[in-house]
């Protein structure tokens, strides 16, 4: 794990917020000069502390506004399977995030899609077809209160 002391938790913090804005307005946002600002962006870039950088796209106005999570269950739990599971998900662009996770479950999906004939194709199409998928319970999402992500 590596340390942060307040100052790269500022940093972290205010970056997260707005990305884009520019060294020298976050150097005033936290408290430092633009040089000092930048070392220390740049070292959270150098040990991967920062990944990297993202747009925010709105979903629904490119037409995928469409969010199902999906828990999946597996009928066998050898890493082999888990693997290939893994890979064919990986290969689907409806997914857009895939976790594994402990419970009656062992992975849980973010898909999204255009609408529910979409999710269909997906459902039958790439989850049907997949060995060793014992269940799939999906979750439509409505509505977001809060999503940080952005």
């Amino acid at each position: 794990m590596i340390e942060l002391d307040r100052l790269d938790r500022r940093i972290l913090r205010e970056l997260e917020k707005d990305a884009r804005q520019t060294n020298v307005k976050l150097a005033e946002r936290v408290g430092l000069s633009p040089s000092a600002c930048l070392r220390r962006v740049q070292e959270l870039e150098r040990s991967g502390v920062i990944k990297g950088y993202r747009a925010v796209v709105d979903r629904t106005l490119v037409g995928l506004g469409f969010v199902v999570y999906v828990a999946v269950g597996m009928s066998c739990h050898t890493r082999e399977v888990l693997d290939a599971f893994e890979q064919a998900i990986s290969g689907s662009a409806d997914v857009v995030e895939c976790h594994t996770v402990t419970g009656a479950v062992e992975y849980l999906l973010r898909v999204e899609v255009a609408d529910m004939q979409a999710y269909r194709a997906f459902h039958t199409q790439v989850l049907g077809v997949l060995p060793h998928v014992h269940s799939v319970v999906s979750y439509i999402v409505m509505d977001t209160a809060k999503d940080e992500r952005a």
